[in-house]
């Protein structure tokens, strides 16, 4: 598992970060997409934090199968929400004179 994985499962907190990140990008530029993100990080922080109270897993979960689905979609998300949330932060801003 890699170092950014190995983080958000041992510390499922840390998953709140990007979320408000998120948050504060869809603030600055009235998109969805950036709301979008924080509610996906959000979401995955719970499900993160119920994985390790082993609500979710009855027994052994080392083998986390599910993470090669979510991380990539996390990734996807987080890529595009920046871009979006960038570009409507910029085209919003007054022209300088």
């Amino acid at each position: 598992m890699s170092a950014v994985g190995t983080i958000f499962t041992t510390q499922p907190w840390l998953a709140l970060v990007p979320a408000a990140v998120f948050l504060v990008l869809y603030r600055l530029s009235a998109r969805r997409l950036p709301a979008f993100a924080a509610s996906a990080w959000l979401l995955y922080a719970v499900y993160e934090y119920a994985m390790q109270r082993r609500w979710l897993c009855t027994g052994e979960c080392d083998i986390r199968i599910d993470l090669l689905l979510l991380y990539p979609v996390l990734l996807l998300t987080s890529i595009a929400a920046v871009i979006v949330a960038l570009l409507g932060i910029f085209r919003r801003r007054p022209p300088v004179t």
